[in-house]
């Protein structure tokens, strides 16, 4: 076992701290700025955990055995988790709404409401609205999150194959797919006529079921196995695709999702996951 340490705020008294929590006398590893692994024996850390924990510093166990290498397929979620946005949020406030959609994405991402029925309930809203709002968000409002394109960057190296799944709509998911240069993308679409919304969405949605279908299917067509595969999300939609893929990260995640994934980055970036799987 690995004990990973990483944060912007990261200090050696951090580190001499932990080693005394633990009483070793092995030395931490370097491999990136913020980040430092301990080989360790024991998974008696509860102590190193509760101190990072209180120092806003990322802190996991992490199996020898996984690390990049080891993987084929990464899945992940796209708003606030690839980028720093909701994006039908962000749509809402072209018209003065955001306040009202923002409060059903928030109860939604909790796992308070069904995500199916929420989403065609916020679409409506939006009936009436250009299409050309939906790229001034992209143009104006949508940035990757820190350590996307790194962490993308990473799963090239390593000849991961990445796909974005979002319950979101396909004009951001295709332009974050070009954006990072990620290999496949599935989202909604929107209905749109005469250049404007109609508050529908076309097909089927892309739900908590329909993400985890996502990743299976293209884990087999890829002949992978299931500890092949990672899935990285925030939001209780995503944890079906989670419990699916080997290792599930909730990045900057909703309790409910972090209770239940296999690793959790609360103040690392998305490179925080190359540094997990580092060795």
């Amino acid at each position: 076992m690995r004990l990973v340490v990483q944060g912007r705020t990261v200090t050696m008294a951090h580190l001499q701290h932990i080693h005394g929590l633990l009483g070793v006398h092995t030395q931490f590893v370097q491999i990136a700025e913020y980040a430092y692994y301990l080989p360790v024996n024991t998974e008696e850390v509860g102590a190193v955990l509760v101190f990072c924990a209180e120092q806003k510093l990322d802190c996991t166990l992490v199996p020898d055995a996984q690390r990049l290498s080891k993987f084929g397929l990464c899945v992940m979620d796209m708003d606030s988790t690839l980028i720093c946005i909701e994006c039908i949020d962000e749509i809402a406030d072209m018209i003065g709404i955001k306040p009202q959609i923002a409060e059903i994405t928030e109860a939604a991402m909790r796992g308070e409401l069904d995500f199916a029925a929420s989403l065609r309930k916020r679409v409506s809203l939006l009936k009436g609205l250009p299409e050309e709002a939906l790229y001034r968000v992209i143009e104006e409002r949508l940035k990757p999150n820190p350590g996307a394109h790194e962490w993308i960057a990473a799963c090239k190296a390593n000849n991961i194959k990445t796909m974005v799944v979002s319950g979101g709509f396909t004009q951001f998911a295709n332009h974050v797919k070009d954006l990072l240069g990620l290999d496949y993308a599935v989202s909604n679409t929107l209905e749109i006529v005469d250049g404007k919304l109609t508050g529908n969405i076309v097909g089927d949605i892309v739900d908590a079921n329909r993400k985890a279908q996502e990743l299976l299917q293209l884990r087999d067509k890829l002949g992978l196995k299931s500890e092949q595969t990672i899935a990285i999300g925030d939001g209780a939609n995503d944890l079906k695709m989670m419990a699916v893929a080997g290792i599930g990260i909730a990045y900057h995640a909703k309790p409910v999702v972090q209770q239940q994934a296999t690793y959790a980055l609360n103040y690392s970036g998305l490179d925080g996951a190359i540094y997990l799987l580092t060795l």
